[in-house]
């Protein structure tokens, strides 16, 4: 196939890029190399995609109408995976219009070249931050998510609402995933393993949200990349059994789909902290802080779904996905 992957320099883009292409695919990468975090890496990240003869770079910022409509026309993908964004719950509180140029007017110019453009099927990534203010545990993609807690939050949730009203209205097939903390080899650097890490190399304190009494499910980079393959495999079709009296979120009476991609087994944040220490070989200075506006104290996925349709479920432990996140560290930064 020929799939436009937008946010390709990024974790998961790069990573699903790599994989796609592995298996024989086209992939036709899309992004703007933002300065949010180090672009150098972003950088790094890219090289190793593009070194495969199958990827086509295209430098574009998906606020840029124009420019996305003629990605589209240029290169006609067959099916499209939208993983470029505005991310972060904290910056949320900083900076606001990132998160609405890039994932609502970024992701409309998106569904309107799939639109436009007779693509197979959109798949997109949402977020475990939609579930906000709800404490039923596991969190179900059956489950009300209409209270988020951040605008980060918002924004996603605003995605899974848009990509439903273009499936509705032109029969768009979309599927949203739920992606719950991902980590792994060519992390993101504003996130917790990967700030951890650095300050421990360094010697300097840690900060400890909520006390230390966060419990994430963390979910390893390469889990998550095979969810994301197999969704784009599997095309969704209207639920013949959706009633519009007893509503189901996670499916429609149109080609929509949500499912949760997460390790289903959260993890508390101090036994994270064990596990990083021992492949450090360090012990950590810890501070500890307050909960932080828009953060949750727990999250836990259900993947009854995941593993219903797509016959999977992210698997790897803990212990070996921090070390293979340390090792990678280690060599990048010659540390």
């Amino acid at each position: 196939m020929k799939v436009l992957v937008t946010g390709s320099a990024g974790f998961i883009g790069s990573a699903l890029a790599l994989q796609l292409l592995k298996r024989g695919d086209e992939v036709i990468g899309i992004d703007n190399l933002s300065d949010y975090y180090d672009v150098k890496l972003k950088k790094s990240r890219l090289k190793r995609v593009s070194a495969h003869p199958g990827f086509t770079d295209v430098r574009v910022n998906l606020q840029d109408r124009e420019a996305v409509a003629n990605a589209f026309r240029a290169h006609k993908p067959d099916r499209v995976v939208n993983l470029a964004a505005q991310v972060g719950v904290r910056y949320s509180l900083i900076d606001p219009h990132a998160y609405i140029d890039t994932n609502i007017v970024g992701f409309t110019n998106i569904l309107e070249g799939c639109r436009h453009h007779g693509v197979e099927h959109l798949v997109y990534a949402s977020s475990s931050s939609v579930y906000g203010s709800n404490t039923r545990i596991p969190y179900s993609i059956h489950d009300n998510a209409d209270h988020p807690v951040s605008l980060y939050a918002a924004s996603k949730k605003a995605n899974e609402l848009m990509a439903h009203a273009y499936s509705h209205l032109f029969g768009l097939p979309v599927t949203g995933l739920r992606m719950f903390t991902v980590y792994g080899p060519w992390g993101r650097p504003d996130m917790a393993p990967f700030i951890f890490t650095k300050n421990i190399l360094a010697g300097k304190p840690i900060e400890v949200f909520n006390h230390g009494r966060h419990r994430r499910d963390f979910t390893y980079i390469d889990d998550i990349v095979e969810g994301v393959v197999r969704a784009l495999d599997h095309i969704p079709k209207p639920d013949p059994r959706w009633n519009s009296n007893t509503p189901d979120a996670a499916t429609s009476n149109a080609p929509f789909q949500l499912y949760n991609i997460g390790n289903h087994q959260p993890v508390e944040l101090m036994h994270f902290i064990e596990v990083l220490e021992n492949c450090l070989g360090r012990k950590a200075e810890i501070n500890m802080m307050p909960l932080q506006k828009g953060d949750v104290a727990t999250t836990f996925a259900n993947v009854d779904d995941l593993i219903r349709d797509l016959g999977y479920k992210p698997d790897t432990p803990l212990e070996t996905g921090i070390a293979n996140f340390v090792e990678w560290y280690r060599r990048y930064y010659e540390v």
